[in-house]
């Protein structure tokens, strides 16, 4: 999981200061991960939240446990901000994790088969009512992918409009970004990643995933018809996209998070960032055959080693992430593969340099990582429980 977080975080560098994603020799890579660094980001997220708490034998809740949730989404909600108000260009996703892992807290409690219900129909009605009510707040034809800073906190105005923000019209709003949450806390309740056969579940799954989220969605595009009526509507409501190369990339560009609500057809494309149903079950197949190749590299000694300095990067995830937002706002990179190159290897060395002068501390696991465990209230040892099937 290390090295897909770790992978993750570094698609995250390619998005905010690396070059444009280009079908061009070394760009094949920047578009494959194009839109899917946040939902792997997410994914693993709740998949680390189910494997905390006993994997796919859930153990019962300990006392304390939800006070301490609550303080760890504070921390990270105020660090979000902080982070948001350096105006560093970058759309800070810390203050959506505290939501996620809000309302987490309860479907945690659920039996797998109906947290499995669940994530089934937030992956179609997340989208659904994003699009359903864009229009009642503003946002039929553009205004999407916003993010909040510390005006959040300071009047009820910002208060409710950082609300706003985080549910429906920011850049990685609830209701289309949770669902990866709970399909990662499925992930860990139905497979044990160190039995023999994850490897191969988790690529199978992640290939039909992935085929099967841009298959139909070219199939409902093309033969479907899903396209001409997005020209129409593109026509009528977006007139600046009309004489674009590709006008439906062209409108897609200017949202994030969402797709516009002028016509139901967009709930039919498949593009980075549009948290289509069909882009959200190909990110959930992407995420899934990442993590059947780290899976399976990580069990092959040679590999293993070799894989080693990117596993420490994905333990100290969250400082990485912060840093380099604080990078990007004070040194304000040129975009390119120089800067990303830059900021990869600086990465890299200095959490495995961490990793080995810290080994023998609790400040081993990050900087931030150690303080947020160290702000956690400890939860008690309970004793009774379920197995949460």
């Amino acid at each position: 999981m290390d090295v897909a977080r770790a992978v993750a975080v570094f698609a995250m560098f390619a998005a905010h200061i690396g070059p444009p994603a280009k079908p061009e020799g070394a760009g094949h890579l920047l578009v494959a991960f194009d839109g899917r660094a946040p939902a792997i980001f997410t994914l693993v997220a709740g998949l680390s939240l189910t494997l905390s708490r006993g994997g796919t034998t859930p153990r019962p809740e300990r006392p304390g446990a939800l006070w301490a949730t609550l303080v760890k989404c504070a921390v990270l909600a105020v660090l979000g901000l902080w982070l948001t108000d350096l105006r560093s260009g970058i759309a800070v996703i810390l203050t959506f994790f505290a939501l996620y892992f809000l309302a987490a807290e309860p479907l945690a409690r659920l039996r797998t088969r109906a947290l499995a219900a669940v994530a089934a129909a937030a992956v179609v009605l997340g989208p659904v009512l994003s699009y359903v009510l864009g229009p009642y707040f503003g946002y039929r034809v553009s205004g999407r992918g916003r993010y909040p800073g510390f005006e959040a906190v300071t009047s009820w105005s910002g208060f409710t409009d950082a609300l706003d923000t985080l549910l429906l019209s920011g850049a990685y709003p609830w209701l289309t970004y949770f669902p990866y949450v709970v399909v990662g806390m499925v992930l860990g309740r139905v497979l044990d990643l160190s039995r023999e056969g994850a490897v191969r579940r988790l690529l199978g799954w992640g290939a039909v995933g992935l085929l099967a989220g841009h298959g139909l969605s070219a199939l409902a595009l093309g033969p479907g018809g899903g396209r001409e009526a997005l020209l129409r509507a593109i026509a009528q409501s977006h007139p600046y996209a009309v004489n674009a190369a590709d006008p439906v990339q062209a409108v897609l560009a200017r949202q994030a998070g969402a797709i516009p609500s002028t016509s139901w057809a967009w709930l039919l494309v498949d593009g980075p960032y549009s948290q289509t149903p069909f882009e959200t079950v190909a990110n959930v197949g992407a995420s899934l055959l990442l993590l059947g190749l780290a899976v399976a590299a990580c069990r092959v000694r040679v590999a293993a080693l070799v894989l080693r300095p990117l596993a420490v990067v994905g333990t100290m995830a969250l400082s990485v992430y912060a840093v380099h937002v604080i990078a990007r706002a004070e040194l304000q990179p040129l975009h390119g593969w120089p800067a990303l190159g830059w900021f990869c290897g600086v990465s890299l060395v200095a959490c495995y340099l961490w990793a080995l002068v810290f080994r023998a501390t609790p400040l081993r696991r990050g900087p931030l990582e150690w303080a947020l465990h160290a702000l956690m209230p400890k939860p008690k040892a309970g004793v009774g429980g379920r197995d949460g099937r």
